[in-house]
């Protein structure tokens, strides 16, 4: 006879299989059995009380932990959620950042060039005058020589014809 169960069968058997008195719901049934059963239970039910409410107990704390783990677990995934979140805005500034900086060097650069375009033209532009200012110098001076020439030619010539004049 293990437990409290089993034994409530047999005495329901036992009630069950016994005889009955003649027009009566009464039956008759051997007392020192059915006593020896109660007896039986009586020393089992503490235990199997006690073993049921260490079960309730253990199922209780089986319940709490899985619930504080639970409850553990979704903070966790709230951090971490918190987490990805915050590190997508840090790379979403960064990348703004990083657009900002490129559209600066982007125009820092657009305004070099320019700047350099402007200065080599101004540079150009000084060498293309001072070119201009000595081709005109070289043109006046050429002039001048060619005025001289052709004076000390004529002069040459006029000396030649004087000594033709002369020796003839």
């Amino acid at each position: 006879m293990d437990n409290v169960l089993e034994l409530l069968d047999i005495l329901e058997d036992l009630l069950d299989d016994s005889s009955t008195m003649p027009f009566t719901n009464k039956v008759m049934i051997d007392k020192e059995e059915f006593i020896d059963i109660i007896t039986d239970i009586r020393l089992k039910l503490p235990n199997e009380l006690k073993q049921s409410k260490w079960v309730m107990e253990e199922r209780t704390q089986i319940l709490i932990n899985a619930q504080k783990e639970a409850e553990n677990h979704l903070k966790e995934a709230e951090t971490k959620l918190n987490e990805l979140v915050n590190e997508h805005e840090i790379t979403k500034k960064a990348y703004e950042q990083a657009e900002e900086i490129t559209e600066t060097a982007k125009e820092h650069s657009r305004e070099m060039r320019l700047g350099a375009r402007e200065y080599a033209d101004e540079i150009l532009a000084n060498v293309e005058d001072a070119l201009v200012s000595l081709m005109e110098q070289v043109n006046q001076q050429f002039s001048s020589f060619e005025q001289y020439m052709q004076q000390t030619i004529a002069i040459i010539h006029q000396n030649r014809q004087e000594l033709r004049g002369d020796n003839k």
